[in-house]
């Protein structure tokens, strides 16, 4: 039997992963999710065996026994091969000081660590889709990161349109382009709004399965690859088996260090971690949005107006994985919505408290202010001739607090993008401006394509509210585009 994967807001709405994949979103609004009793345990003598194998190797590992059913062991492997060949996205452990490593996620196509996820994502979308003769729109928000490496791993595909949605104002130039020069099936949208309007938007289209009828024909058109999807959230689960078998002799334990804006990576690292992989703690540094680092000192929810800040991509509220892991620790969180026209009136409520006590043991969040980025990138640049950017300077902090400045326990902090994407900061941080890499370079001087959400959002005490104008004018802009 498949694995059945479940909706956080009914445990009895399941399916399995191809369909879940396809929908992207249950039609409940809630997240697909594993039970934690259905999670596969790998033997000790598979993880000892990683140190041997390269990437895709170990993904075929972690990935084969949630997915044994429904692609064959031979597809699989041409798939991961493809996804995380060498020479398309390596991937380098670096031993700063101490036992603390730095994994650099950062060398793929769009040099995020976002590139994993969303290869995974696009070849298994593009064979399901191929397997079913079907089309699929993949709806996408970005808070800097997710939609140039979604873009790139679905430009091209002839089964797939990608409309991308990101804030006008609180992304680089360099991230702005990775999605805007693509042109052909990549449809990039500047919002007016801060990245949780533009998650909004996303998921109320991907809820409005009669405007996907009127539009395409097909109610089940549109497909999510934020990491609200399950073929985001899987391969998350890979990085630290990898890092596990560069630095780690089994069954000593590591710490990772995760910088977390929709808590994606942090996810997949509980994952694997219920997978058997030994991990004594779980870091989740954050930004000045200190809204899990708040709910796990108090056990209270509240969701905050954003706040700015040098890690663009953490620019986050209400990060929409913290429902997975409420729901893996017993508990349940949704968001209230209006029934006639699916709008979130309340963000974030809980009505069944997870084991706070399990949560605390397992996880460590704290944030780290706008200073202090720019503090620790000049630190680590000025002590071991390491640039950081700013989101792997939230992991390095993060995990120094943690640790008392001591670097004496084995741990891993992932760096999640190239610091020649954030110039201006590297540069305000140590006088420095890091090489921009061959492939931003080249996006420079590409002609650009962007559609505009013009309209305004609501304002209310949480802060900016996604408005029924923007819904429209996002409809409507969608329409002509099927129109074409």
């Amino acid at each position: 039997m498949p694995i059945n994967y479940y909706s956080t807001n009914n445990k009895n709405l399941k399916n399995n992963f191809e369909t879940a994949l396809l929908q992207g979103l249950p039609p409940d609004y809630g997240l697909y999710m594993i039970a934690k009793s259905d999670i596969p345990q790998l033997a000790t003598e598979t993880i000892k065996q990683m140190k041997q194998l390269s990437y895709s190797e170990i993904a075929f590992l972690v990935l084969q026994p949630f997915l044994h059913e429904e692609i064959p062991k031979n597809d699989l492997k041409n798939i991961l091969n493809d996804a995380y060949s060498n020479n398309k996205i390596p991937t380098k452990l670096e031993n700063v000081t101490g036992k603390t490593y730095i994994m650099w996620l950062t060398q793929g196509p769009t040099y995020s660590f976002k590139d994993y996820a969303a290869r995974f994502f696009a070849r298994s979308l593009n064979y399901f889709l191929g397997k079913r003769n079907l089309k699929r729109t993949v709806i996408v928000a970005t808070s800097g990161d997710t939609g140039g490496a979604v873009a790139d791993a679905l430009h091209g595909l002839s089964n797939v349109k990608n409309i991308v949605f990101f804030p006008k104002d609180s992304i680089s130039e360099a991230q702005r382009r990775q999605m805007t020069t693509l042109g052909d099936n990549v449809y990039a949208f500047a919002v007016n709004g801060d990245f949780d309007i533009c998650q909004s938007l996303a998921k109320t289209l991907l809820g409005d399965k009669d405007f996907a009828q009127k539009t395409t024909n097909d109610q089940e058109n549109f497909t999510s690859a934020n990491s609200i999807s399950l073929g985001r959230l899987l391969p998350q689960a890979i990085y630290p088996f990898f890092a596990y078998s560069r630095i780690a002799q089994y069954p000593e334990p590591i710490i990772a260090s995760i910088p977390s804006g929709n808590f994606g990576d942090m996810m997949g690292t509980v994952i694997a971690k219920q997978m058997a992989l030994p991990i004594k703690k779980i870091i989740c540094g954050v930004n000045a949005n200190l809204t899990v680092p708040d709910f796990l000192k108090t056990g209270q929810y509240t969701v905050e107006p954003s706040k700015k800040s040098p890690s663009s991509a953490m620019i986050v509220s209400h990060p929409s994985n913290l429902a997975r892991l409420i729901d893996f620790y017993n508990g349940h969180m949704y968001d209230e919505q209006n029934p006639q026209t699916k709008q979130v009136i309340k963000p974030g409520v809980i009505d069944k408290t997870p084991d706070l006590d399990k949560m605390r043991q397992d996880l460590y969040s704290i944030g780290i202010s706008n200073q202090d980025h720019y503090k620790t990138i000049k630190k680590v640049y000025n002590k071991y001739n390491v640039i950081l950017e700013p989101h792997g300077a939230v992991g390095w902090q993060s995990l120094e607090i943690y640790l008392n400045g001591q670097h004496d326990q084995l741990a891993v902090i992932y760096e999640t993008a190239d610091p020649g994407k954030f110039p201006e900061d590297i540069k305000k941080a140590i006088n420095l401006i890091p090489a921009v890499p061959s492939g931003i370079q080249k996006q420079k001087n590409l002609k650009e394509r962007i559609f505009t959400i013009e309209t305004s959002p609501d304002y209310n005490k949480a802060g900016l509210k996604l408005s029924a104008q923007q819904i429209k004018e996002a409809k409507q802009k969608i329409k002509k585009i099927f129109n074409q």
